[in-house]
């Protein structure tokens, strides 16, 4: 029977933890085993590994044949070299206690590498997290400056409102200039109408008493002139040309 010293899966869906076995290399891999030696987890950065050292060392040293994986974790514990180191001590290359001297070299070496890569992995970790975190709080700032500007109005200034005001003023004075062109005229025709209307009268009366027949168009006369409000001069002329040309005629009646 070959005994071989392997993996067997456990763990979830995409996070598997291994359990180093001595087993049977006619077994399933997740069947029946000889020994357990340890635990394999590489889902943490780096992986660790929990290896029974003596176990897994006698089950070297006795012929057993481990696969790839279960290879390159008996290396890196150090399992490999214990054994080479005492391979040379049985071929009397080396006493035990320069074995033991070189192997204690060799896993203080070791320990440093390990160490000094956990370090950086560590700082490097750190790196990316202030960097995210810097990110993150650069764009809760623009989040929230753009929050503020949204809700606060934006001010009038004061020349816009000039503006404004000049051109409402600029847009009503044409009009109020147009009213008062209209105005004006009706305004001088009203103060002027009462004297024509006066002198018309006056004429009217004079005409009356000196030519009955003669009122009825003189009263003509003074409703247009009245209506067209003709300038003072005007008016008084008028009704004298008017009397002179009908003269003749009151006194013809009155023959």
């Amino acid at each position: 029977m070959a005994t071989k010293l392997r993996l067997q899966r456990h763990g979830r869906k995409g996070r598997p933890i291994y359990t180093i076995v001595a087993t049977d290399s006619r077994s399933k891999r997740d069947g029946k085993y000889i020994e357990n030696l340890g635990q394999y987890n590489p889902n943490t950065n780096p992986a660790t590994i929990d290896l029974d050292f003596e176990r897994a060392l006698d089950w070297i040293l006795k012929g057993a044949v481990p696969s790839d994986t279960v290879l390159a974790i008996l290396k890196h514990k150090g399992v490999m070299m214990k054994k080479h180191l005492l391979m040379g001590v049985l071929k009397g290359a080396l006493t035990n206690e320069q074995a033991e001297s070189r192997f204690e070299e060799w896993s203080a070496d070791k320990s440093n590498r390990i160490d000094a890569k956990i370090e950086t992995l560590n700082s490097s970790a750190k790196e990316v997290k202030d960097a995210r975190m810097k990110a993150e709080s650069a764009v809760n700032e623009a989040r929230a400056a753009a929050i503020i500007a949204k809700n606060t109005p934006e001010p009038v200034a004061e020349e816009v409102v000039a503006e404004e005001a000049v051109a409402e003023l600029t847009e009503e004075a044409p009009v109020a200039v147009a009213e008062l062109a209209e105005e004006a005229p009706a305004a001088e025709a009203m103060e002027e109408a009462p004297v024509a209307v006066e002198v018309t009268e006056d004429v009217v009366a004079e005409i009356t008493e000196e030519a009955p027949v003669a009122v009825e168009v003189t009263e003509e006369a003074v409703a247009e002139i009245t209506e067209e409000a003709p300038a003072a001069d005007a008016t008084e002329e008028a009704p004298a040309a008017d009397a002179t040309e009908e003269a003749p005629a009151a006194d013809a009646t009155a023959e």
